[in-house]
């Protein structure tokens, strides 16, 4: 019986691997910074078949278009003759001799070289992209190096990773074959595959169970200056924390991250952070970080993307569940997605104690302020539906700022609403045991589902004011609610390039400021016609030392208004960056400064709505 048993499963496993999908991603015969990828397929039943790479990915909200990243791409027969096809995008290949397919072989770019050069394209989020750096290290976001073909997303995928054979891979997927020179890996379908991110490079992880969860953080750190067991600590009564202020919502038995710290030489990164998947986490920040920044970074940042191991991993609406990498339908609810995750990322810390009381406020005030460079009346649902048009994508950074206080304001509603026995993370647990990873959500009905679930149905109100209406959100009034006030206070006017200043970047390569796409441009620097993305090489030609740079900043300080002023800046021009002077009178910009200070004297009712706020208690 159990020879049976056991040769029955060696029959099942290789009739799986014969129905699979065979991948090969080549990491020892590395050409011109560029990987070979081979594709092999069981029999198509359709001439007629399209072969995709991802135009968007889940999580990233944005157009990248991973097709551009691949080069010889051939479509072979049994024979190895090349089989005829169009190439109808960046990202799709039709074929009419389809049947006659049995596998694909290309060539895989890297993203991260692109954010060296001036492109068409916007660069790829960096924790989304792909690294290719041979001897060194390889950042496998699969959705960045392996396509499919319609109709067969749901054939299983059998992933082997030729490597060096001193090279260890950071993933939550565990390796089926016992040789150094290969991983051999089964994933059920595209999905899966595209949500089990890999890093390659020399062996550097640690592993530790906390909270009854298994991790492995791996750590690629250029120059050696880190290593893994350098943030152990910090990370596990990070986990211990989540997985306590989560409960019964993570199930998780196994977790990877993989943190990736650039450095000066090699790829110039500008897109720092990090992206979810099931069980792991791609993070890409700056090795110039000093610790006590990466342990900040990893406790807000990465504890971010594994909240989202409940929202919207496990609990979604059918556009995600049935994500089209090819031609994607966007929810419109990131409001709960985003902003629900950042809410539960900086909650958690206070109500398991590792950030003040004052920490913890001065953050929500942060996120109003921020809040306020975007469009206060455009309905959340409506640009969340339409995120990836031109139109909307400017306006998506504001689900950290407002999706967090929309996630707070509720939050307070349903505590007053319940006496305190039910808040924002409570809807949330009854919503994901509502739903789940398999049982998706119909997008236009979550409302309706909330209030059954909740049982209040001044939560619909709540969502048709402030979530799919144009109201600007009340965040003084339900502050007063839990017995915090807003304070205004105007500051000397200062003269600078942004409205906020403290959102200034600097670019190591043109030794320029540099500001986020969805900074708001100071009165000044609109009225002499500069655009966010021009990168400031001086002012009245004294330049930028960043090591010196209090200087500069001090210099600007004494600008005054009316003042003749030349900025100098870099421009995108095409393929290249045109050096420009601006010229104009100052204007100095007055600053409304809001405070956030919890009452002296607050009301019993607003004390203890406060005390459940903050502790997650009832």
């Amino acid at each position: 019986m159990k020879k049976i048993v056991i040769s029955l499963g060696i029959l099942a496993v290789a009739f799986v691997q014969a129905q699979s999908i065979k991948t090969n991603i080549d990491l020892l015969n590395v050409k011109d910074d560029k990987v070979a990828v081979t594709m092999e397929f069981p029999k198509m039943k359709s001439n007629d078949v399209k072969f995709h790479f991802p135009k968007t990915v889940p999580g990233t909200y944005s157009v990248d278009d991973y097709g551009r990243f691949v080069e010889g791409i051939k479509f072979l027969d049994n024979k190895g003759k090349e089989i005829a096809f169009t190439k109808v995008n960046d990202n799709t290949y039709s074929l009419k001799n389809a049947k006659a397919l049995t596998k694909i072989t290309y060539f895989v770019n890297d993203s991260f070289d692109e954010e060296n050069e001036t492109q068409k394209h916007k660069a790829v989020f960096s924790p989304s992209g792909t690294d290719i750096e041979e001897g060194k290290v390889y950042l496998i976001n699969t959705h960045g190096f392996i396509g499919y073909i319609n109709n067969m997303q749901d054939v299983p995928y059998q992933l082997v990773i030729q490597k060096p054979n001193d090279f260890y891979g950071t993933t939550a997927l565990v390796d089926q074959d016992k040789s150094e020179a290969t991983d051999t890996f089964t994933l059920a379908n595209y999905a899966k595959l595209t949500d089990s991110p890999l890093m390659y490079s020399k062996p550097d992880y640690i592993t530790f169970n906390a909270g009854g969860m298994d991790l492995v953080l791996g750590v690629y750190s250029p120059t050696g200056k880190y290593k893994a067991a350098d943030f152990k600590e910090n990370l596990e009564k990070m986990v211990v924390a989540q997985k306590k202020f989560l409960g019964d919502m993570n199930t998780n038995k196994k977790y990877a991250i993989m943190l990736y710290l650039a450095g000066t030489q090699g790829p110039q990164i500008k897109g720092f952070g990090a992206l979810e998947h099931h069980e792991s986490t791609s993070v890409v920040l700056h090795e110039m970080m000093p610790k006590e920044a990466i342990d900040e970074a990893i406790v807000d940042v990465v504890s971010h993307e594994f909240f989202h191991t409940v929202n919207p991993l496990k609990t979604h609406s059918e556009e995600i569940h049935y994500f089209d990498y090819a031609d994607p339908k966007m929810s419109q609810h990131l409001w709960m997605y985003e902003g629900g995750t950042e809410y539960f990322a900086n909650l958690f810390q206070i109500q398991e104690g590792l950030i003040t009381k004052d920490q913890f406020l001065q953050r929500i005030a942060d996120k109003i302020k921020n809040s306020k460079s975007y469009n206060d009346t455009m309905p959340f649902t409506v640009m969340s539906k339409n995120i990836l048009q031109d139109e909307y994508k400017d306006q998506y950074r504001n689900v950290y700022e407002k999706g967090t206080l929309l996630a707070m304001c509720l939050d307070i509603e349903l505590r007053k609403l319940s006496n305190g026995e039910m808040g924002y993370r409570d809807m949330i647990r009854k919503l994901s045991q509502r739903f789940g990873e398999n049982k998706p959500f119909k997008d236009d009905k979550l409302i309706d589902e909330l209030v059954t679930i909740t049982g209040f149905p001044q939560v619909k109100d709540f969502y048709n004011k402030y979530i799919a209406g144009s109201n600007p959100t009340p965040y003084a009034e339900y502050l007063k609610e839990v017995g915090v006030e807003i304070n205004k206070q105007e500051t000397p006017p200062i003269f600078w390039f942004i409205k906020s200043p403290e959102q200034t970047g600097f670019d190591e390569k043109s030794s320029a400021f540099v500001f986020d796409d969805h900074s708001a441009l100071s009165p000044f620097a609109k009225n002499i016609g500069m655009k966010i993305t021009d990168k400031v090489l001086a002012l009245n030609g004294k330049t930028i030392n960043i090591q010196n740079v209090q200087e500069f900043i001090g210099y600007a300080q004494s600008i005054k208004d009316g003042q003749d002023v030349t900025v100098t800046v870099l421009r995108k021009n095409g393929d290249k960056e045109d050096k420009i002077d601006l010229k104009g009178k100052a204007i100095l910009d007055k600053i409304t400064m809001e405070t956030l200070q919890f009452k002296t004297n607050p009301t019993p009712a607003e004390q203890k709505l406060q005390d459940q706020w903050l502790t997650g208690k009832k």
